[in-house]
């Protein structure tokens, strides 16, 4: 009998593993296919590849503005593919999982197939192995959700895009949250002429308006037909040009014809075949259900990463499985707060998020609001890509970042600066005098949060200046702030 099973392979379980062996466990590791998970082998590797791509197609329009002669870039679709198969094996290679489990002394079971518990200590895999343990960390993952109507059959999900032997000349992809945003502005990039659904009536509706209308306005400008507020899919109907999509919006009947139905509809946990019953694990119709502590209704067991349905992010599910490790090997008393998580998007333009939006921070708090163009930075004039903002919320009373919203390029980069600053307890003011180089995207970070001292009154102005209203501030301006 082992102190501690680890279900599932990828960044949470892999994480939760190599913690409780450190932590003096003996761990067994149970794999239903390959190490890496969604994130390696199915998910963000293989699209971040696809979004280089298409940032590529991208900057060849710019080649003639900067001097270079070379013709119109086109893509060959299953070269590309090859490509991503490419990395996935690289990126695998190098961070050599197998052989770093096998270094700390955990038994790693792969290509298991689907495990089921058998009863509250006792997994069964696949072959009829039998495996038991003190305590269990589920990290079994999640896979898209295909809701049900007539056609569901003709529709892709990202996990099918891979098998894709050609590039679709047009697309419909439902779902304008994070997956089906990069997938259209990847594929419209490529050239795919593109339609983008959504039942509400914003695209990246948990994200902070400017991310939401930024980055709607980016598509429009590139083509992609944006459609809100639809009422839902009715059907997919394949005929000989293709297939014929279904869906009611405005209370009205519609259609588009299209080569291929994407849907990115969210993401469920892949609870159907791990018999949770036989373990006394409570869960809902998606996701297993936790405590702070990861700790499921039973309590030997504990769960982490998309399998929770808590921040389905890679970096969040690695802490997680840190935090599911130490509750199960030292005891309770670690909790996931989830506070401070930087997060975006590869779209054109990209956007990322971290801390509260606007709407939130209101809710709670007497805040400052700033935002700065992207045409302000000396950089996106360089680059001619002048498309975005950026915007920090600020605490009125403690000066405390709250939160931060990028829209334009390099926006993941950018947001992960205000992060830290959030996570080391900065208050703007430090912030705002920081001398970030130049030129440099980040250097809007410096400029947004200069405007927010102005707005707190913490820089000496004459009354003259100030009856100026907001005037731009220059990179390179620095004014004596209280530290």
């Amino acid at each position: 009998m082992y102190d501690l099973i680890v279900i599932g392979g990828g960044p949470a379980g892999v994480t939760a593993a190599l913690r409780a062996r450190e932590l003096g466990a003996s761990v067994a590791l149970v794999e239903r296919g390959h190490l890496g998970g969604i994130c390696t082998n199915d998910g963000t590797v293989p699209t971040r590849v696809l979004a280089k791509a298409a940032r590529l197609v991208r900057e060849s329009e710019q080649f003639s503005d900067y001097g270079i002669e070379s013709g119109n870039a086109t893509v060959d679709f299953a070269r590309l593919l090859g490509r991503a198969r490419q990395v996935i094996e690289q990126v695998n290679t190098k961070k050599q999982i197998l052989e770093h489990l096998e270094r700390t002394g955990t038994t790693i079971f792969t290509q298991a197939g689907d495990t089921r518990f058998i009863d509250p200590h006792t997994i069964e895999l696949a072959d009829g192995t039998t495996l038991q343990a003190e305590k269990f960390i589920i990290c079994a993952g999640g896979r898209a959700r295909k809701p049900q109507f007539p056609g569901i059959e003709y529709a892709l999900s990202h996990h099918d895009v891979w098998a894709l032997t050609e590039l679709p000349r047009s697309l419909v992809v439902v779902g304008g949250a994070a997956t089906g945003c990069q997938m259209a502005s990847i594929f419209a990039a490529f050239g795919t002429r593109t339609w983008l659904l959504d039942t509400a009536e914003r695209l990246l509706s948990a994200e902070d308006d400017v991310v939401s209308n930024g980055v709607a306005q980016a598509f429009a400008q590139r083509g992609i037909e944006v459609i809100t507020g639809i009422g839902g899919i009715d059907r997919i109907d394949r005929h000989e040009n293709g297939l014929q999509l279904h869906y009611t919006h405005r209370n009205a009947p519609q259609s588009i014809q299209a080569d291929a139905v994407l849907l990115a509809v969210g993401w469920v946990g892949n609870i159907d075949q791990l018999n949770l019953a036989a373990a006394g694990v409570l869960h809902d119709t998606r996701y297993i259900v936790v405590d702070g502590t990861l700790q499921t209704s039973a309590p030997h067991i504990f769960a982490a990463g998309d399998i929770t349905g808590v921040m389905m992010l890679v970096q969040s599910g690695s802490m997680q499985g840190r935090v599911a490790a130490e509750n199960a090997v030292l005891g309770l008393g670690r909790n996931t707060a989830h506070q401070i998580v930087p997060h975006g998007g590869f779209t054109d333009p990209e956007y990322a998020s971290v801390g509260m939006t606007e709407r939130q921070a209101a809710l709670a708090n007497d805040c400052v609001v700033a935002v700065v163009p992207y045409t302000d930075m000396d950089r996106a004039v360089i680059d001619d890509r002048p498309q975005g903002v950026c915007k920090l919320i600020v605490s009125r009373q403690s000066h405390q970042i709250l939160g931060a919203h990028v829209v334009g390029e390099q926006a993941v980069e950018v947001v992960q600066i205000v992060a830290a600053a959030m996570a080391a307890g900065m208050r703007v003011e430090r912030l705002a005098e920081l001398e970030l180089a130049y030129p440099t995207y980040t250097a809007i970070v410096g400029l947004t949060a200069r405007q927010v001292v102005r707005e707190l009154g913490m820089i000496p102005l004459a009354p003259s200046w100030r009856a100026l209203g907001q005037l731009h501030i220059a990179e390179w301006e620095r004014s004596a702030a209280p530290q």
